[in-house]
């Protein structure tokens, strides 16, 4: 039986019922998807702010590099007004490596910390992400151990190992079983859902020729996630400068699996470096003209630098000094090439 609020019409010419309002509603989305495709971008008045550049460990009239703990970085960007378009970032991994830095992120007892602290980092960069912004979360899963500390004398296990990791303890018998693979980016994708975010992929990073693992029974492990979450149901999103051109000549969004080699080797004590291919689609499909692109976790600076050739102003933000400086000195190396 129709509410009797809703007024029905009958459409003879093609046998159907609707209601009047429809096409405003529709017309109404439409505009709505149309200004989230003109994004606002903050002003350089605020990105060049005097105050908050003299908190930076280095700033230009492009970059701005924090040194300091995340929240209160994120903080400190929030107080300002800032406002940035597209955060693209890899945070630390669950028990994968140690920092050696008081307040970092991913040596936690137990994987729930792990995730409720990632949850509650993120959460602090919606008061600066523009209401039509993304963000994209690389993060990749670990089995638990349970088996103590690593005594194998195989060169690449000791190279990823250091002392007793979280997941070489005993565990509680429930997510922490031996063996277990803790299903960490879904969890940390659900918890996510759960403050708000809506998750518009999952994408997968395929690794051709990865390390192998030295496991005998079960599969290689070959991929990460690299998940794309939203504030709004209506975002900026070009896919027309990382989209597939058909033979007709018509552009296709790109897949949500992609082939890119790992960076290999370490870096100034950095073990765990993003590739440039890796943000190509975040950055280019999702920060408009002049937008700005947030890298809470900045590490080597790899997407200050992509965003920096591709005319992006970037904001970066790291715990541990030395990489803040790693990531001054690759933005020098390409400074004359952009200029």
């Amino acid at each position: 039986m129709a509410n009797a609020n809703i007024k029905l019409v009958a459409d003879n010419s093609i046998g159907v019922i609707r209601t009047p309002s429809s096409s405003k509603a529709k017309a109404k989305l439409k505009t709505k998807a149309n200004m989230a495709m003109q994004p606002k971008v903050v002003d350089d008045e605020i990105f060049l702010s005097s105050e908050l550049r003299q908190k930076a460990y280095y700033s230009d009239e492009h970059t701005i590099i924090l040194n300091m703990d995340v929240g209160e970085a994120l903080a400190l960007l929030s107080k300002h007004k800032m406002l940035v378009n597209c955060v693209v970032t890899s945070p630390p991994f669950y028990g994968q490596r140690d920092y050696e830095v008081d307040g970092q992120i991913g040596l936690e007892e137990h994987p729930s910390e792990f995730i409720e602290k990632l949850v509650t980092v993120f959460d602090a960069c919606k008061p600066i992400l523009a209401s039509n912004g993304s963000m994209w979360v690389n993060i990749g899963d670990t089995y638990w151990s349970g088996k103590g500390e690593h005594k194998s004398g195989e060169a690449k296990q000791n190279a990823r190992r250091f002392g007793i990791r979280p997941q070489d303890k005993k565990g509680d018998g429930k997510w922490c079983v031996p063996k277990q693979l803790l299903l960490i980016p879904h969890r940390f994708a659900i918890a996510m859902q759960d403050k708000g975010w809506s998750v518009r992929n999952d994408n997968v990073w395929l690794k051709p020729n990865p390390i192998p693992d030295q496991v005998r029974d079960r599969c290689s492990i070959s991929h990460e996630y690299v998940f794309h979450f939203v504030k709004e149901r209506w975002y900026y999103f070009n896919k027309e400068s990382v989209g597939r051109v058909t033979e007709s000549g018509s552009v296709l969004p790109p897949l949500d699996t992609w082939e890119v080699p790992p960076v290999r080797g370490t870096r100034n004590g950095h073990k765990a470096r993003f590739s440039e291919e890796l943000v190509k689609i975040p950055v280019l499909a999702t920060t408009p003209p002049h937008g700005v692109v947030l890298d809470p976790f900045g590490g080597s600076g790899t997407s200050l630098v992509f965003a920096r050739k591709h005319g992006f102003r970037a904001i970066g933000i790291d715990i541990k000094k030395d990489f803040c400086k790693m990531m001054v000195s690759n933005l020098q190396k390409i400074a004359g090439e952009v200029n």
